[in-house]
């Protein structure tokens, strides 16, 4: 499997109810339980003072990301993705 840098920013439509936001966040957090299980979602990380997200997941390839990951997530219809594929680097010290 490959690996991909994923920055995810949620927006909250307006005009929706705060129990659909429950709902779907409450959902969002199982299914990153259950692709964090299956090896898909590797670390996921908020920077500081911020609403977005940065995490490192795992796919076949980048449609396999979108497909069979990304997609699945139940609050994706709010997200915008930046999707960054990666590959190892000679000199990463988690190699030695």
């Amino acid at each position: 499997m490959q690996e991909f840098l994923v920055e995810i920013t949620t927006t909250v439509p307006d005009g929706t109810t705060p129990s659909e936001v429950a709902a779907r966040r409450a959902a969002e957090a199982l299914r990153a339980t259950e692709l964090a299980s299956a090896g898909r979602l590797v670390r996921l990380w908020r920077p500081v003072g911020e609403l977005r997200s940065i995490g490192v997941w795992r796919a076949d390839d980048e449609a396999d990301l979108h497909a069979s990951v990304l997609d699945t997530l139940p609050l994706r219809p709010w997200m915008s993705v930046a999707v960054t594929a990666l590959r190892p680097h000679p000199n990463d010290p988690g190699q030695w």
